[in-house]
């Protein structure tokens, strides 16, 4: 009798050991998965006729290098039937002093959830809306100092506040939108902090933005259309001082690749109906990119035509990149800007110019990626 007993709870022992082992490994399974990363870039800019006199300045830029710097926390959750939690965290740092970038904004990059399936994914948050992305797909330069960033900076910094967002991918096509209920709630200036927080009683369309975006991509080729309507509110930038007061663009880009060289254009057409009047204009761009073994070559040439006034401008950007290792790199880069009339932009992003000069400006940097 002693014998069976003893028996019995040693098989007792031996079935719960086993229940928490399976339970255990259960558990870990089901535990996200984070990842931290980011990006350190910075260098030094040279630039000329950065006022009314036609002074000269050498200084370490703050808004971007080649790329803007993030630190960034990522996560994964695999809920089972090919369905995906996740989480971004990401922020934008200035290196020159350490300070946060996208409006003083600790997670001023992203900061969203989500769930991801065959269907496409799901996305609460701040995040980047569709101009952001299909942009990148066809500009060689992306947001780099001299790109064409310092035209229109609202595009490296197209991002909504309080949005809802979809991405689907159905073999060759691309589909996607974010709706926001307040595009945008820093005051700290500057375009990715515009003052126009939203979600106000009585007011639904106060700081809503909506995007959207089309496209059929391929290895070899793609084109993508976007549409993106942002409405303003008292005391919003830009203009943009009542909800009837709208800023919208409709952008087209495509993208070929001819062997290792990827040549990408767009054309941006901008109606911003402010309360200071209505303004009008057109963005087109066209560059190439090729590698070299360790070495990216990237040219791009830029031209925004403002309708019915004298305020054009016309852009022109090489670069050479050099690989040290998979993550660090080398890099330098040199633009010439022409304005004209009352135009006024900086060749480099962020920077300043005299009103209706040229700029000439170069970069020497390095990007380490972790």
């Amino acid at each position: 009798m002693k014998t069976t007993t003893r028996a019995s709870i040693r098989a007792g022992i031996r079935s719960s050991a086993a229940l928490a082992a399976c339970l255990a490994g259960a558990h870990a399974q089901a535990q996200t998965a984070v990842q931290i990363y980011g990006i350190v870039d910075t260098g030094v800019v040279h630039v000329t006729n950065v006022d009314a006199a036609g002074s000269s300045v050498t200084k370490m830029p703050s808004i971007t290098g080649e790329f803007p710097s993030r630190i960034g926390f990522k996560g994964t959750e695999d809920l089972g039937h090919g369905l995906q939690a996740f989480f971004v965290l990401e922020s934008g740092v200035a290196i020159d002093t350490g300070t946060l970038q996208q409006g003083n904004r600790l997670f001023g990059r992203a900061a969203n959830v989500g769930l991801k399936g065959t269907w496409g994914t799901f996305t609460l948050g701040r995040q980047q809306n569709m101009t952001y992305i299909s942009v990148l797909k066809a500009d060689v330069l992306g947001p780099g100092i001299f790109a064409i960033g310092s035209i229109d900076p609202y595009l490296p910094n197209a991002r909504s506040d309080n949005a809802i967002g979809y991405m689907g991918n159905f073999g060759d096509v691309v589909v996607g939108a974010t709706w926001s209920f307040g595009r945008d709630a820093s005051n700290a200036g500057g375009p990715p902090a515009t003052n126009c927080a939203g979600e106000v009683p009585g007011n639904a369309k106060a700081c809503r933005q909506y995007t959207g975006m089309l496209g059929y991509e391929t290895k070899a080729w793609g084109v993508n259309a976007v549409y993106d309507r942002m409405y303003g509110n008292t005391g919003a930038a830009g203009g943009l001082t009542s909800s009837d007061n709208t800023d919208t663009r409709t952008l087209v880009n495509a993208y070929v690749m001819v062997g290792a060289t990827k040549i990408g254009a767009g054309v941006m057409d901008r109606d911003t109906r402010a309360a200071t009047g209505r303004t009008e204009s057109d963005l087109y761009y066209f560059g190439a990119s090729h590698p070299f073994g360790p070495f990216t070559v990237d040219a791009q040439w830029s031209r925004r035509d403002t309708k019915h006034a004298n305020a054009d401008v016309a852009m022109l950007v090489g670069r050479v990149t050099y690989a040290l290792s998979r993550r660090s790199f080398l890099y330098a880069t040199i633009g010439h800007i022409d304005n004209d009339g009352a135009s006024a932009v900086a060749l480099d992003a962020g920077g300043t110019v005299g009103t209706g000069l040229s700029q000439n400006g170069v970069m020497v940097g390095l990007r380490h990626h972790f």
